[in-house]
């Protein structure tokens, strides 16, 4: 996925939105970790199935996503199976929508602020791997 292209300014414009309604200042750790917060008040409102969960999801996933991006020098992607995620390092591919959907599933046992400490070891642990998206 090109940076410039639509998809991407769509991703980009969801989740600055989705920043300036928590009140954070940048897409880094500090950001994640309150995220992680927020979805876990939101657990208890988002059953699976509810009206409102589809929106949340994608919403929280592009500003998880583009948290990613600006703190891991990532680029928002399409993996190998169509979805739409982050590629990171040539090497890694992750769907922040399915990483929020967990999290809202089984709370912290799916954190996502404890994802998001675990990418430089699983970029270590990745190693040798080829690219897994088109960009």
């Amino acid at each position: 996925m090109s940076e410039n292209s639509p998809e991407t300014a769509a991703l980009l414009a969801a989740a600055e939105q989705v920043r300036q309604q928590l009140g954070l200042a940048a897409y880094n750790a500090a950001a994640v970790l309150e995220l992680d917060h927020f979805i876990e008040v939101q657990r208890t409102e988002l059953a699976p199935g509810s009206a409102d969960r589809e929106g949340v999801v994608t919403a929280l996933g592009c500003f998880l996503g583009q948290c990613l991006v600006s703190t891991y020098h990532a680029e928002w992607a399409a993996g190998a199976d169509g979805s739409t995620g982050v590629g990171l390092a040539n090497q890694l591919f992750f769907n922040p929508f399915y990483l929020v959907n967990q999290q809202l599933n089984n709370g912290e046992a799916a954190s996502v602020a404890v994802f998001f400490r675990s990418v430089p070891q699983r970029l270590v642990a990745a190693g040798g791997a080829r690219k897994r998206w088109i960009s």
